[in-house]
């Protein structure tokens, strides 16, 4: 058994268990860094998906695992919060991507068989990137995930997949949290070993995100802790973007798309009308995802949902973002000292388990 908490409530778990439409006439500007492969550039053509990380990435793990509880479908007041067993209003990047590809990841707790067809999702709330999350124990971390994927036996790592890796906040909240250094060295070294687990069974293809300033998010605001909690996402970032060339300089063979969602928050931030948003500032849901009382009636003009979490409109953005950078194939990239963006003009068109152990933590 695990424990999964929030301000309001506790709850004990068992440890296995329209977007509206935005018409954008302008062209929005998504900043994405590309592979630096000599594969050619990609025509999303791939087999599979495969999903690590996060609440960022959960489509219904999480939902799963609490028994419908976390995230919490209704508010006090019996509206809609979060939606589709997902952390945010609806739908989430890994949705969008998906489609695009063609492939919709099945959450790995309800896939009989976790090498399925489109894809599995191991993506879960509170995730943090080592083999557990030390705060929530019962929550595989980011390289748990991929050594539970890799270990299962005869299900092959599809070479003509797609893996996305997407995490780190949770490790920086947690050490701040507990009023301890945040690591940022072995982060970015367990999403480093994550890619190279997965290389050594045959995956050829990444899609690997940075994070964005999480001191900036309503709750990074509301701690009193902004520039701390952004200062390590600096470092996370600028370490990640060194450890994933030094992949590439070893592995020349892998395409490793990395998605500058740094950036693409930071433009949103400054410019939210040009991408969509009246508010980049607040969130529109009260509450959280243990006890949500009231949500707001325009959740996708808002950057984002929660305290958190972005909205729906927001991950649109993430996708956007993230397609960019795998049909940029073989563009070439600065180096990590000039920065991480290579912009990209882009049009955004809206129709288109280990050890385990019980503690409390805010499921993020």
């Amino acid at each position: 058994m695990f424990v999964l908490f929030d301000e309001h409530m506790i709850v004990k778990v068992n440890k296995y268990t329209n977007m509206r439409k935005i018409l954008i006439t302008a062209g929005c500007v998504i900043f994405s860094v590309v592979s630096a492969s000599r594969a050619a550039a990609a025509d999303l053509n791939f087999s599979q998906f495969f999903v690590f990380g996060d609440s960022l990435s959960d489509t219904g793990n999480t939902f799963a695992a609490t028994g419908g509880r976390i995230p919490v479908p209704t508010t006090t007041l019996g509206q809609t919060a979060y939606s589709e067993r997902r952390f945010s209003n609806k739908e989430i990047w890994v949705d969008f991507f998906g489609q695009e590809i063609g492939k919709q990841p099945t959450p790995s707790l309800l896939s009989p068989l976790l090498g399925t067809q489109g894809g599995v999702n191991y993506a879960f709330g509170a995730s943090e990137t080592g083999l557990d999350s030390t705060n929530v124990p019962g929550v595989p971390g980011i390289l748990g995930q991929v050594a539970l994927f890799t270990s299962q036996p005869n299900v092959p790592v599809d070479s003509n997949a797609i893996y996305s890796i997407l995490g780190g906040a949770n490790d920086y909240t947690s050490a701040f949290t507990n009023r301890t250094t945040p690591n940022v060295t072995q982060v970015v070294d367990n999403l480093k070993s994550s890619i190279n687990l997965l290389a050594q069974k045959n995956a050829k293809n990444f899609l690997v995100f940075n994070l964005p300033d999480i001191g900036d998010t309503p709750r990074g605001r509301a701690s009193g802790i902004t520039k701390p909690l952004n200062d390590v996402v600096k470092l996370h970032n600028e370490q990640l973007a060194f450890a994933l060339d030094d992949i590439r300089r070893q592995r020349p063979d892998l395409n490793i798309y990395s998605v500058d969602f740094n950036q693409l928050f930071k433009d949103a931030r400054s410019n939210p009308g040009q991408f969509g948003f009246t508010d980049a500032v607040k969130a529109c849901l009260t509450g959280n995802n243990a006890l949500a009382t009231n949500v707001c009636s325009n959740p996708d003009e808002f950057l984002f949902f929660d305290d958190v979490h972005p909205s729906s409109a927001a991950h649109r953005l993430i996708a956007n973002a993230a397609l960019q950078a795998v049909k940029g194939g073989r563009k070439s990239i600065p180096e990590p000292s000039m920065g991480l963006g290579l912009v990209a003009v882009a049009g955004f068109g809206a129709t288109r388990l280990l050890k385990r152990k019980k503690k409390k933590l805010v499921v993020k």
